[in-house]
């Protein structure tokens, strides 16, 4: 049944019209004219049949086209995402929750030493890290600007921190960038992650005259993003 279903009825009827007209004209029971009106009419119909299958295989061909753009929006959707934007409402939270996952070593690259002038600021970003028994050791890569203010916002703080002897002195090069990172290995994923931020508005505000961070990226492990911080912090070391 499926087989006569997938014959296609047209051509097979317009064959047979087409024969049975050519064996009426030979047997002489109909004429000339007849016949090439039965031709024509068949020629119509034909034309008319594949207007209409051409008019099908183009929404044919729209629809798949809309399917596979809606397959790729699930996909993309599927897919974890490679960075999470943080806001102020759920900054002290992230960074708490990335420093106490957080073990080994973490690296803290180009990070902005004005902002810790506040208690609440070093408190929230740098002493869970400190003092989190899983983190062997915290080394900054700093730009030489900023020692001045290292030695007056966090060697004084680091004094009340119990583990404060993990914490190394900053390699001091130049940095032009504008970018900040911290790189950790975390318990959460098991793999390397990162938090991401950049100087100067938006993404830093100031609150009673000192900077501090506003909006950070959480950087996941399966971004090629993560693999550039690496290599980042490895040429500027080598160039030391």
């Amino acid at each position: 049944m499926r087989k006569l279903l997938r014959l296609d009825w047209d051509i097979i009827a317009g064959i047979t019209a087409a024969v049975l007209a050519i064996i009426l004209h030979l047997l002489h029971f109909v004429d000339q004219d007849v016949l090439l009106t039965i031709v024509l009419v068949l020629l119509a119909l034909l034309l008319f049949r594949d207007l209409r299958r051409e008019g099908h295989d183009e929404q044919v061909a729209e629809n798949v086209k809309h399917a596979r753009s809606s397959i790729q929006d699930i996909k993309l959707a599927l897919d974890p995402p490679e960075a999470i934007l943080i806001g102020p409402r759920r900054l002290r939270q992230e960074s708490q929750r990335f420093c106490e996952s957080a073990h080994g070593e973490m690296l803290w690259f180009n990070v902005c030493f004005a902002m810790f002038q506040s208690q609440d600021v070093f408190d929230l970003m740098l002493r869970p890290a400190i003092e989190n028994p899983r983190v062997v050791g915290i080394q900054f890569v700093s730009n030489t600007s900023e020692r001045t203010l290292w030695e007056q916002n966090i060697l004084p703080k680091l004094k009340d921190c119990s583990g404060r002897k993990k914490v190394k002195e900053p390699r001091w090069v130049e940095l032009p960038e504008t970018l900040s990172f911290i790189l950790a290995d975390t318990d959460s994923t098991g793999t390397t992650e990162a938090l991401l931020s950049f100087w100067g508005e938006p993404f830093m505000g100031r609150t009673t005259g000192q900077q501090a961070p506003r909006y950070i990226f959480r950087i996941k492990g399966h971004s090629d993003l993560v693999s550039r911080f690496v290599e980042l912090e490895r040429h500027h070391r080598s160039g030391a």
